[in-house]
């Protein structure tokens, strides 16, 4: 047994030598003109463009206001910090086999995405192409511009390949951020439902005081407004986001035309910023979640995770989950329910902290 544990120790600590050997030691073994896929400092990277051959491209710039897309958006963070942990730790494993060299180097010519790396000062860093997986999918296909050989390039203790990485989608670099505003930057909020008019309100800040207007029938039998209620639903609006972005699909123009509404936002800012929402019901799909259990808050007719929503004067449509907005589809009238005390908790049913719309309401 004791023999057993000794050979069992020996093998793993030469296993870990073969693996430092070839892993990690790559660099002295490889040239810097072939093979040199890391970047170490890539708080130095100043610029990222990707270009696919079928002429989709990204170009990621840093900017005083941080990263941005094309120009025009801002990027979104988790890929932005994928790609960069990428660069920092992807490593030549091997070159390519003569047996597969001609192939990878045509499919790199044909399907590769072209990997373009400036500097700060705005020098080119690096130039390479990114191809499709390894043998048995582990490992990356890569070429350095100007190399002879193509190489396998992996990052250490990942197991897939890195292509998806380095996309060129749009939707996959764009911020999903929608309302990011601090509480104390907000002037007013309008929500008003489509359906159920009755539960609508604007919440407004008036001379450092905070109102809830709704309609008054409604409302009137509440007593007064419930300033603890106003002031917390003000912080719902920050960090706000979608599930992702719909454009460019063939048939949402049609289905926004024939689902119905189910609200509309209205954010204004202390410094004239103003954000505008329309939200829609999205249908009930073989994913739905409510076509097997009835959701007692949402229609049955309807998603019970997803509605549709269109933004930035109607430039982008997107996606967003009932389990991010429930806290924001309030109703007037719940501005002016008093808050249950401690000792009365016990005898009386609270009302739920995240209240949805209910159909029957």
């Amino acid at each position: 047994m004791r023999k057993t544990i000794i050979y069992v120790l020996i093998l793993a600590f030469l296993g870990f030598g073969i693996y430092f050997y070839l892993i990690r030691n790559n660099e002295s073994k490889f040239s810097e003109t072939e093979a040199g896929f890391t970047i170490k400092d890539t708080a130095s990277i100043g610029k990222l463009y990707l270009v696919a051959n079928d002429g989709e491209s990204i170009l990621a710039e840093r900017t005083d206001s941080g990263w941005m897309v094309n120009k025009q958006y801002k990027a979104m963070p988790s890929t932005l910090n994928a790609i960069m942990l990428t660069l920092n730790a992807q490593a030549p494993l091997y070159p390519v086999t003569k047996a597969a060299f001609e192939n990878v180097v045509k499919s790199l010519a044909t399907d590769g995405v072209k990997v373009e790396v400036y500097g700060r000062d705005g020098k080119k860093m690096k130039v390479f192409y990114v191809g499709g997986p390894g043998v048995n999918n582990i490992g990356t296909n890569m070429m350095m511009e100007g190399a002879h050989t193509p190489y396998v390039v992996q990052v250490a203790g990942f197991n897939g390949y890195l292509s998806p990485r380095f996309t060129t989608q749009l939707k996959d670099w764009r911020d999903r951020t929608i309302f990011n505003f601090p509480s104390e930057e907000i002037k007013s909020i309008s929500l008003q439902y489509a359906d159920k008019p009755i539960n609508s309100f604007v919440l407004s800040r008036e001379n450092g005081s905070l109102t809830v207007k709704g309609d008054s029938n409604y409302t009137k039998n509440y007593g007064e407004l419930n300033i603890r209620r106003a002031g917390i639903y003000l912080k719902y609006f920050t960090n706000v986001n979608c599930e992702g972005y719909l454009n460019g699909l063939s048939d949402m123009d049609t289905t926004l035309k024939t689902a119905p509404k189910h609200s509309s936002i209205d954010i204004e800012g202390m410094h004239g910023q103003h954000q505008h929402m329309d939200i829609y019901w999205m249908a009930i799909n073989r994913r739905s979640k409510n076509v097997l259990v009835s959701n007692p808050d949402i229609p049955d007719d309807y998603d019970a995770d997803r509605l549709y929503a269109v933004i930035n004067d109607y430039k982008d449509t997107i996606m967003i989950q009932h389990m991010v907005f429930q806290k924001i589809f309030r109703k007037a009238f719940e501005f002016y329910q008093k808050d249950v005390a401690p000792t009365e908790r016990s005898g009386k049913k609270e009302l739920p902290k995240n209240v949805m719309m209910h159909k029957n309401s």
